[in-house]
């Protein structure tokens, strides 16, 4: 199964696309989506574009992606959730059966402790995915994120539906 992972961002989204085989991860590519134009329509359009040429590049089965977490800047709380709008809308739109999962969590799974740093983050990213050097500690993020995904994203859709019912 090929997962790709999101970390939401208005200025900058990190992305990570993962093999999983069993318990066995691979990396296949990492980057970071940088938002241009000049204007926040602009801005957002431009992320819908490059995630569109992510999955068209690197044709995931599945994604996952960073809930949203609210923090005393409104405004900026704000343009994230629009920013990962933006990604769950191009997520949806490319047929891809998306996890969600709370920071807490993926840094749970992937270092061990729910306040990891981002340094701790990356150092066992980099671990668990032999080669990969991730473009930046969002593109580490995301990776995190497919990680996370590669362990419950079954367990994660079952919940999902059993909420739904």
């Amino acid at each position: 199964m090929r997962i790709l992972g999101i970390d939401p961002g208005l200025r900058n989204l990190g992305w990570g696309v993962i093999e999983s085989q069993g318990s066995r991860l691979s990396h296949i590519a990492n980057g970071v989506c940088t938002s241009d134009g000049d204007d926040l329509g602009e801005r957002l359009l431009s992320l819908h574009n490059q995630v569109t040429e992510v999955i068209a590049t690197y044709q995931p089965d599945q994604a996952a992606i960073e809930q949203t977490f609210v923090n005393k800047d409104g405004v900026a709380t704000l343009k994230l959730g629009q920013a990962r709008g933006v990604a769950l809308l191009t997520l949806a739109k490319a047929g891809l059966p998306t996890g969600e999962y709370a920071p807490n969590r993926v840094k749970k799974t992937v270092v061990g402790v729910g306040h990891a740093s981002k340094e701790q983050v990356i150092h066992m990213v980099k671990l668990q995915l032999p080669g990969s050097d991730p473009k930046g500690a969002d593109a580490a993020d995301a990776l995190a994120i497919a990680i996370c995904h590669a362990y419950y994203g079954g367990t994660q859709q079952r919940q999902l539906k059993e909420a739904r019912a």
